[in-house]
């Protein structure tokens, strides 16, 4: 039988698990997301989130408040009468009395192995952190960050090609299917639950611009991991005479040289040990470009270095 459900998400990552939902014939009642920013090439018109669009496509009403906090969002939040709530990447808190109204409870999808990078970032930080391996789970809220019982749990191996657009695309597909299958598993009533472990507990910080600076001390596979955790956004990024260039994707590479050096004329970039070589660049105000296309315009060689 299909549940009644309300879904709670914002951003592109959301997407695919209310549109699976849905394909699987669960009753979306109603939808939650953030409101419209300002956007577009202005910066002028209101920008719906998309989420928003997805689930206007579908028919289904939407819902933007402010604050999930007052008697009356309660009031109508509980009016939709829902079995359950689906909240994925939704980016406002949601208070115990907005966790108790649904009779089967909140159930988060979240993008890290918890409790390991609990928090706003883990896809970057998984990355960054040179992890082997990331995943999804579905957990049933509490009112702590990311600290519910967890379960269900999917396992993603996590390669040195990988950018963060490319996790979290893998991610949203992947914990797209877990959802489904765990409001299947609710609604038979054999969703088991486990508590998650007080051992391994680590946070994952929202990214601060000021982490962007590629420092090429660091060893060619912390450097890569770095770089591909932080592509497409905000970019890291390293100085060319005087200007920034943005480094979105990269490879390991033979070679050795002082920090920043350019070893050849194919882009081969010395680390603190070893070496990178860079696949997919973006100047300031350009486009991202592939490495070919960028010494066409920038002819990168040595003894030029990145700062």
């Amino acid at each position: 039988m299909p549940l009644r459900l309300i879904f709670m998400g914002t951003p592109d990552f959301s997407v695919p698990t209310l549109l699976e939902l849905v394909a699987h014939g669960h009753e979306i009642v109603a939808v939650y997301t953030r409101a419209p920013k300002p956007g577009g090439r202005r910066g002028l018109q209101l920008q719906p989130t998309p989420v928003e669009e997805a689930a206007r496509k579908l028919g289904v009403p939407v819902l933007t408040p402010k604050t999930l906090k007052t008697p009356e969002a309660l009031e109508e939040f509980r009016a939709f009468d829902a079995a359950a709530a689906v909240v994925v990447a939704y980016g406002m808190i949601l208070p115990q009395a907005i966790l108790d109204a649904p009779k089967l409870g909140c159930y988060n999808l979240h993008a890290s192995l918890l409790p390991r990078w609990r928090g706003a970032a883990p896809i970057n930080r998984a990355i960054m952190a040179s992890d082997a391996e990331s995943g999804v789970m579905v957990m049933k809220m509490d009112v702590g960050l990311d600290t519910g019982d967890v379960a269900m749990a999917e396992r993603l191996a996590i390669t040195d090609n990988m950018t963060a657009l490319d996790l979290h695309d893998r991610l949203s597909r992947l914990g797209a299917d877990l959802m489904v299958r765990a409001m299947a598993a609710l609604d038979r009533g054999g969703l088991q639950l486990k508590k998650q472990s007080e051992d391994g507990v680590t946070y994952a910080a929202k990214i601060d611009k000021a982490e962007a600076r590629i420092d090429w001390t660091r060893p060619a596979r912390e450097v890569l991991r770095h770089i591909h955790g932080l592509s497409p956004f905000p970019g890291a990024w390293a100085e060319l005479e005087n200007a920034r260039v943005k480094i979105l994707r990269c490879e390991l590479a033979k070679g050795a040289g002082a920090p920043g050096e350019v070893l050849d004329d194919h882009l081969t970039i010395a680390c603190g040990e070893g070496a990178i070589r860079l696949i997919e660049l973006q100047r300031e105000g350009k486009a991202r470009m592939q490495a070919a296309d960028f010494l066409r315009g920038v002819p990168l060689k040595p003894p030029m270095r990145l700062a």
